[in-house]
């Protein structure tokens, strides 16, 4: 139903509050997929286990993809491996953070 670029197209509106990018371009977000019943399944990580905002940022990552037309459900997993670490994130971010 919808692709993966879709669905980072979609989630790129959250935004992490802390540094001020959103959860993609931080590269935050490992994989998306939607099935044709539109189901969503969305694996990320955190920047750190200790995100005081992990519980929130999750939410608005299922709201983000559950606003796309026909999507009955959204699953937001959060894996800590691989581990994030800055060289993951996209160029801007990098040299904005001092990477």
């Amino acid at each position: 139903m919808y692709t993966k670029d879709e669905l980072f197209q979609a989630i790129s509106t959250v935004i992490d509050p802390e540094v001020g990018f959103n959860l993609v371009e931080m590269g935050l977000i490992y994989d998306a997929s939607c099935d044709e019943e539109g189901n969503v399944k969305v694996v990320m990580t955190l920047s750190t286990k200790a995100c005081p905002m992990h519980q929130m940022i999750l939410q608005w990552v299922k709201e983000a993809v559950e606003k796309l037309p026909n999507v009955k459900s959204a699953d937001v997993e959060v894996v800590w491996e691989p581990q994030w670490n800055i060289s993951m994130a996209d160029e801007n971010v990098k040299k904005a953070l001092g990477a």
